[in-house]
């Protein structure tokens, strides 16, 4: 059975094809999980502002399929920077999988999620550090600007998802390229899994379960630095209306709102979670994914 098979890929993916590529190190308190496919032109200044981290950790990074020499890229960098790195495969498409799969290998107390096109400054884990330490705080989420912004920029960024954190504490108001958590608290709430939500926004998703468990931080010097790219097909995300009720909906109806309301409308537009990683900018049924992992 397709589920049967798909159980055996995630209880596994952690193991198949993992490769070593940097020295073993004392126990450090933060994993980051990298999860890329197809991120040759974009991984390097990833994994290089992130050697360039004041605070140590362990670097997991999920090959979610790629076919460009991202892997033996990332290798390379990792190795000549000194990074104590591990690469792990996920066969089965998508962020979520391969999140899921990053997520079996950590096992530090703390956990970044970043993505391979985005830069981090080197006070980034430090940052997130002093923001999880604050007593019930479970998740923090970072202000994105420009990778070559000018400083007003950067500040007024992050001065305004402070701002706005005010207005809507406990909601996601930024995507998982910044999102760090407790691994505790983000294990307790079900953690990245296809199972139960497999779609698009699962960064906002995730926020919403882990609510419930505790505090989500913002603080106006918490940043990093998305590159800009064209998205390679149409909408992706939520509309409008969507994302307005979203911000209407009050905390103990939020994984509802998601789980009973929105996904429904992600299934009907095929939002599955692999949907930025196809090349056609018109999509067909809704294919296995969507029908493997059903809603709850």
């Amino acid at each position: 059975m397709l589920l049967d098979r798909a159980r055996t890929d995630r209880d596994d993916c952690a193991d198949i094809g993992a490769l070593a590529v940097g020295p073993l190190k004392a126990a450090p308190r933060w994993s980051v999980v990298v999860p890329y496919y197809n991120e040759r032109q974009h991984i390097a200044v990833c994994l290089q502002s992130l050697a360039r981290q004041s605070v140590p950790f362990r670097l997991i990074l999920v090959d979610n399929g790629s076919n460009d020499g991202s892997s033996e890229l990332a290798a390379l960098i990792c190795h000549d920077a000194g990074l104590d790195a591990v690469i792990v495969h996920e066969g089965r498409p998508g962020k979520v999988a391969a999140l899921q799969c990053g997520l079996q290998a950590v096992t530090t107390e703390l956990v970044a999620t970043c993505d391979a096109d985005t830069i981090y400054p080197p006070d980034y884990l430090a940052r997130a550090t002093a923001l999880l330490e604050h007593p019930g705080v479970v998740a923090a989420i970072a202000a994105t600007a420009a990778p070559r912004a000018p400083r007003w920029r950067r500040r007024l960024a992050g001065m305004r998802l402070e701002l706005t954190a005010r207005a809507l504490p406990q909601q996601c108001l930024n995507g998982g390229a910044g999102q760090v958590f407790r691994t505790a608290g983000l294990r307790a709430a079900g953690g990245f899994d296809p199972q139960i939500w497999n779609w698009v926004l699962e960064d906002h998703e995730i926020i919403a379960r882990l609510e419930r468990h505790g505090s989500i931080a913002y603080h106006r010097h918490f940043l990093c630095h998305p590159a800009a790219r064209p998205r390679r097909c149409g909408s992706v995300g939520w509309r409008l209306a969507e994302r307005l009720r979203y911000h209407a909906t009050d905390p103990g109806e939020r994984v509802a709102f998601f789980h009973a309301w929105l996904g429904p409308r992600m299934r009907r537009r095929a939002l599955t979670s692999d949907r930025l990683r196809r090349e056609a900018p018109h999509f067909g049924p809704i294919g296995d994914i969507a029908a493997l992992y059903p809603l709850r």
